[in-house]
């Protein structure tokens, strides 16, 4: 299995009125290609800031993060927006839809990024897969949360990308609507062969994953079972 994600000495400080402050601290670390990984920790502890530099979205202060081999790290930002929409997915906790298009329209925008000329097919086709085959047309603000974050998870798998990162993508759902989602990721990883890293408190998501990380404090360390997470 060839090495996908390698993470070494990452770190990320910023500076506030009280003084610096180091919310990732030296993080190193690897996952291979098609692999599913958890990233657990209290709220404050990093976990979004950890997957957004690993995403492109954010710059670090000291390390670096190579994708397939890469060092993103070292790329502008024009740079990183092309990287994106090459090989990255995203899923926001809070959706990130676009409020004015409609959830076929949601889903197209990825493909028709990349001139994908079966781009309406296949975002009907992937809208049919998480279930809203009747929703095609409909706003972000008529669906419910369950469903808006069904038309993101589309969305992200629409251009295939080869690592998709998840940003408690359960947190705003109630129990059915999460079970649901957590199939659906799953469903769709197995499908593709993406490389899944998700960051969650939920333990039933973190669960299913292959591999699971802890993160206290700035500091990440992986974790035999979640027993005692």
């Amino acid at each position: 299995m060839s090495e996908k994600l390698s993470v070494n000495g990452l770190s990320k400080s910023i500076h506030t009125a009280n003084g610096r402050l180091d919310i990732l601290k030296d993080i190193n670390f690897s996952i291979n290609s098609s692999e599913s990984v958890a990233i657990i920790g209290a709220s404050g502890s990093g976990k979004s800031t950890l997957l957004s530099l690993l995403a492109g979205l954010d710059t670090a202060s000291a390390g670096s993060i190579l994708l397939d081999g890469e060092d993103i790290s070292l790329l502008n930002e024009e740079q990183r927006a092309f990287l994106r929409q090459q090989k990255i997915g995203f899923i926001f906790q809070s959706f990130h839809l676009i409020t004015s298009l409609s959830a076929l329209d949601n889903v197209m925008l990825p493909l028709e990024l990349k001139h994908d000329k079966q781009a309406h097919k296949k975002a009907m086709s992937l809208l049919d897969r998480v279930g809203l085959n009747e929703r095609y047309d409909h706003l972000p603000l008529q669906l419910s949360g369950g469903e808006q974050q069904r038309v993101a998870i589309a969305r992200a798998f629409a251009a295939d990308p080869e690592i998709l990162f998840a940003d408690e993508p359960t947190g705003n759902l109630d129990q059915k609507s999460g079970d649901n989602i957590i199939q659906l990721l799953f469903d769709l990883n197995k499908e593709q062969g993406t490389t899944l890293v998700l960051v969650t408190h939920d333990m039933q998501l973190a669960s299913v994953c292959q591999r699971f990380f802890h993160l206290d404090f700035g500091e990440l360390t992986e974790l035999d079972s979640l027993e005692h997470a």
